[in-house]
């Protein structure tokens, strides 16, 4: 899969460094994936949910935080959309990322 604006991950990691290694396994995995389906996310991330519109939102760090994508399994592409702790999350709607 193309992770992309990995960059963000990064801006994230320098802001809250115990998230940096967390991110970074996640990033590994992904971009070394070829995800068919919810089915083959699972298989590599167990805990991820599927929200609809292709969002997806993914623990890390044991849900000290929450990363919100979208994932085009046709054309195998990760778009990030938010990355934030587990209360900043639950302050927005998952499937827009509009503050609630």
């Amino acid at each position: 899969m193309r992770v992309v604006t990995p960059k963000r991950l990064v801006e994230f990691s320098k802001k809250h460094p115990r998230a940096k290694i967390p991110l970074l396994h996640w990033y590994e995995i992904a971009k070394h994936a070829s995800w068919k389906s919810l089915s083959d996310i699972k298989n590599d991330f167990n805990s991820v949910d599927y929200i609809g519109n292709n969002r997806y939102v993914f623990n890390i760090k044991g849900n000290d935080y929450r990363l919100i994508t979208i994932v085009i399994l046709i054309s195998g592409k990760i778009y990030i959309r938010f990355i934030g702790t587990h209360s900043e999350y639950d302050k927005l709607d998952p499937k827009t990322i509009r503050k609630i």
